[in-house]
């Protein structure tokens, strides 16, 4: 019997979901994360999972896997020292960058910009040159370059990365330049912009590649790691990681292009809810990913999530596909305080973490996190993770009542006036996703999960007007069901600025057909039949004259029918949508790109007997809970016993193993055939 497992390392629970692929039956588990060496938890969790399951380790044939190394290798600044290789005159490539400042006007006095992660005493300047159609204009002198790509490794360089002008429109001299590269400096592994991203501008295909040397040794040590211990453990699977754009990704081509997987974790998240949407119905979404540390928001709309070419962590912006998933600091474990100098209530984005986490954890922890606000209203159960984890009702207590002594407030208004501002710093986050991108929050269904997720779902229902909260089963390893679903991913890409009156139909079609047989490389390598693979197809749009490039999605089938024509429409009504209005101009082309992914892994959908509308066998307790600034009575039902059609009336609480659920009074949740709770506003 063969197994396939979903790993998701969060910043303070590691994820995990095995699922039986004969008959699609899964089994969950959730232990702690361990931020110094993420793989002591993953591996901790396999051997947990697989005991409850039964199951031999050496059952299992894949692991798929949504990993934060990447990200936090940048966000914690432990990368490798990169040395860069640019065309002679444009050294600076780096520090010139965009001009783009956060925090508005007061910005340019107080944000410090951060410096390159490769600096610009190991950059050197290659003497060669290339025109924007790949022209050869000035051959490269090698016997220079030799002399400077000494220099460079007499200063102890981890990893090199090359960028040259207009290498996109043709790589033969940063391949030559690798070649003498790896000549001088053997050990030093060398990223070239026309094979890790080859598009035009300058500067974001320059960073691009130097965040994927950036992170490149500490992802493929991570990985080697976890490879190597899971084999000591007969493990002997093929290991998969989640890319940024909700695909899969080989090891190989992990350890390659790194920089694809810089939002490996959020991924999960949005293909989990995908998973949930096609159960139930909803095809558009709102999604709310709330954990420990953070929340991760987004939208899907039709069933197919959004998405866009840049990703972004901490100062960084790099050019690769992500899903359009918006963070904010706000999590079970934000700390809650209260500044000296404005007496304002804030709350994040510094987290408790997993260590000592809330005080409610009893770790030695006692700072005020968002948990401890929840136990202190009656919102959360004595015990966590189906008893695993006992909290501690009075430190949490003691923690927020230095917030209401700094405000002068009780403590239970003082606890709600936590929840109150990080739903508020929630809310802000969608906005961004929804009304931000000209998409109106009350036409979608808003999803939650994560372990906070359901606890605050409903609240932020009634902020959104969207309605219905969808909570669904098993909501705090939802993360899991995504990596453990999602398909295997590729794709190729390839600049052509032409305006639609220098380009043909049959001239754009070649181009596409080319990058498709690029992409299939890889699915190839990893056995994925090529009846099993899909195809689409993506180019990025403008107005001839402007600068700004809209992605425009589309088939095979829908560009053989209408051509150019399909991408012109597409593109105006995009362009419609978020602006209000399209122009009477000339459409150009600045770059196509071909997605090739696997199929879907098949996991069953477990369905609930009927019980008609009275839930009453599945209540397990009362607790009182403080909502709308009153003391209440709240029942407190256990998830498991729940039965199709059983309408539970809020105030009430919902436990299970991995998360919460808190339906706030005059609403109510419905629950489905599938087990996933609906809450609406009860009329």
């Amino acid at each position: 019997m063969a197994y396939r497992l979903g790993v998701d390392v969060g910043g303070t629970f590691t994820d995990l979901l095995l699922i039986d692929e004969g008959s699609g039956q899964t089994y969950r588990a959730k232990v702690p994360s361990t931020p110094e060496d993420s793989s002591v938890a993953v591996l901790g969790g396999i051997e947990k999972v697989c005991g409850s399951a039964d199951v031999n380790p050496g059952a299992i044939t894949h692991v798929m896997h949504g990993t934060t190394v990447a990200t936090n290798t940048i966000l914690e600044g432990k990368g490798a020292r990169v040395g860069l290789v640019t065309t002679e005159g444009h050294r600076q490539v780096l520090q010139i960058a965009r001009s783009f400042v956060p925090g508005i006007l007061a910005g340019w006095i107080i944000w410090p910009k951060p410096e390159p992660l490769a600096p610009l005493e190991a950059t050197i300047e290659a003497k060669e040159r290339r025109d924007a159609r790949g022209g050869l204009v000035k051959a490269l002198e090698e016997d220079d370059l030799r002399e400077k790509l000494k220099s460079l490794k007499a200063r102890g360089i981890q990893a090199l990365t090359v960028s040259l002008m207009n290498a996109y429109a043709s790589g033969e001299t940063e391949a030559r330049v690798r070649e003498i590269a790896e000549e001088v400096m053997p050990e030093i592994p060398v990223s070239i912009s026309s094979e890790v991203l080859p598009e035009m501008y300058e500067y974001e295909r320059a960073i691009t590649t130097v965040a994927n040397s950036y992170v490149a040794p500490v992802v493929r040590d991570y990985l080697a790691t976890l490879d190597n211990e899971m084999k000591k453990r007969e493990v002997d699977a093929h290991l998969h990681i989640l890319r940024s754009d909700g695909g899969l990704s080989s090891v190989e081509a992990s350890r390659n292009s790194p920089v694809n997987v810089l939002m490996s974790g959020p991924a999960g998240g949005v293909a989990g809810a995908l998973w949930i949407a096609k159960q139930s119905g909803f095809g558009d979404l709102l999604t709310l990913d709330m954990g420990g540390t953070s929340t991760d928001v987004a939208l899907i709309q039709d069933g197919i999530p959004r998405k866009r070419r840049e990703t972004t962590v901490g100062d960084i912006t790099v050019r690769a596909s992500s899903l359009d998933v918006r963070t904010v600091g706000a999590g079970g474990g934000s700390i809650a305080h209260v500044p000296e100098l404005t007496k304002a209530l804030r709350v994040g984005p510094e987290s408790a973490g997993a260590n000592p986490g809330p005080a409610a954890y009893g770790r030695g922890g006692d700072r005020p996190t968002v948990t401890d606000a929840n136990v202190v209203l009656g919102y959360l159960p004595p015990e966590l993770i189906g008893g695993e984890m006992k909290l501690d009702v009075a430190a949490a207590a003691a923690a927020v009542q230095t917030i209401a002594d700094a405000l002068s407030l009780d403590l239970k208004p003082a606890a709600a006036g936590i929840i109150d501002i990080v739903n508020e710093n929630i809310f802000g986050a969608l906005r961004l996703v929804s009304v931000q991108q000209g998409f109106d929050p009350r036409d979608f269904a808003l999803i939650a999960f994560g372990g906070a997720g359901p606890l605050h779902a409903n609240a932020l229902g009634k902020l959104m007007g969207a309605w219905p909260v969808i909570i669904p089963p098993s909501p705090g390893v939802l993360c899991a069901y995504g990596d453990a679903t999602t398909r295997v991913t590729d794709e190729a890409s390839r600049s052509v600025v032409r305006q639609f009156s220098e380009i043909t139909t049959e001239g754009v079609g070649d181009i596409l057909g080319e990058l498709e047989d690029r992409a299939h490389t890889s699915l190839d390598a990893e056995g994925v039949p090529r009846d099993q693979q899909s195809v689409q197809y993506e180019v990025d749009l403008r107005y001839h004259g402007q600068g700004l490039q809209l992605p425009v999605t589309f088939t095979a089938e829908e560009f053989d029918k209408e051509g150019l024509d399909l991408l012109r429409r597409k593109f105006d009504d995009m362009h419609t949508q978020l602006f209000t209005f399209a122009l009477d101009a000339e459409h150009e082309i600045v770059t196509l790109r071909a997605i090739v992914q696997g199929e879907e892994t098949f996991v069953a959908a477990a369905t609930l007997g009927e019980g008609g509308e009275d839930p009453s066998d599945a209540v397990v307790a009362t607790a009182n809970v403080y909502m709308d600034n009153r003391d209440q009575e709240a029942k407190i039902y256990d998830r498991s016993k729940l039965k199709s059609g059983n309408r539970i009336v809020g105030p009430a609480i919902v436990t299970e193993m991995d998360s919460t659920t808190l339906i706030l009074s005059d609403h109510a949740g419905e629950v489905d055939q599938f087990g996933t709770i609906v809450i609406r506003p009860i009329s």
